[in-house]
């Protein structure tokens, strides 16, 4: 009898300890119109602290890109000029998901940046769903809860119009 209970734990105790981790990873949660904007601290590409929630009080544009993304790179002089139109009132933040800050970092040399730059990864992402298309851009409102979110190329003017909205 003891023999066959050990020779049951040894079977189904290997089984346990894969299928525990699995439970543990929780698939990330969507971000969603309406939702508080999950907060985050990172270091900028200027080794200064990036913080969400020291932007109460202003309109945030959070934007995922990557330097091997096309239209992340067309759409950043728009973001330069949006943050500069809507300086007192907006807040750009741009997030690059590349693998390295080598490639990121050199994307500084192509555009002068008037707002905060960071890396992220997979976590990171998967604070706002998990980022699987670039660019994603998240709209957050002055009481940090998420107005609009795009993922991918976006319609023109559709960007600015909702700023131009958000920011009143």
């Amino acid at each position: 009898m003891r023999l066959a209970a050990l020779v049951l734990s040894c079977l189904i105790a290997p089984a346990l300890c894969c299928i525990a981790p699995l439970r543990a990873r929780a698939a990330p949660v969507p971000v969603i119109a309406g939702s508080r904007a999950p907060d985050f601290t990172r270091a900028g590409f200027d080794g200064k602290p990036v913080t969400l929630s020291v932007y109460r009080g202003k309109v945030v544009l959070l934007d995922f890109w990557a330097s091997w993304c096309a239209p992340c790179l067309e759409e950043m002089p728009d973001l330069i000029n949006l943050q500069k139109q809507n300086g007192g009132k907006l807040q750009v933040i741009g997030v690059s998901m590349d693998d390295g800050s080598d490639a990121a970092k050199s994307i500084t040399k192509r555009f002068s940046f008037n707002y905060p730059l960071l890396m992220g990864d997979a976590q990171f992402g998967n604070l706002y769903g998990g980022v699987l298309g670039l660019p994603e851009i998240y709209l957050i409102s002055r009481d940090g809860k998420v107005l609009k979110r795009w993922r991918g190329d976006m319609k023109s003017g559709e960007l600015d119009q909702a700023v131009k909205a958000a920011v009143g």
